[in-house]
């Protein structure tokens, strides 16, 4: 199983419907099976997210944030997980809204130093 715990990740890619930027930094920590961000930046005013893995680190998420515009956001995402040369994750996402217009995404964020 993967390993998220205080991990540290940046968006590298959003589409235009998701309010994640570049600026935006998600906190990991976990717990067996259960993982959970903070994060904040960019038009993320603060976020929380919870979520489940699987035992290949596929994660299954809800999410809610704080917008920089003071509106709460809320969805849900499946990330799935990519391992890249240097060891690094990278989470390449499927995300939906539970609020606003209830459109679809796709993101994908990668892990800090």
């Amino acid at each position: 199983m993967i390993d998220y715990n205080n991990k540290r990740f940046r968006s590298i890619e959003n589409t235009e419907n998701g309010e994640v930027t570049g600026d935006t930094i998600f906190h990991y920590w976990q717990e067996g099976t259960v993982v959970w961000a903070n994060y904040k930046g960019g038009n993320i005013t603060f976020g929380n997210l919870i979520a489940t893995a699987d035992r290949n680190g596929k994660l299954n998420m809800h999410y809610h944030h704080i917008n920089s515009e003071g509106a709460m956001q809320t969805g849900v995402c499946k990330s799935t997980p990519e391992i890249l040369q240097d060891g690094r994750i990278r989470l390449h996402e499927s995300w939906e809204w539970t609020s606003g217009d209830l459109s679809k995404g796709e993101s994908v964020i990668e892990e800090i130093g």
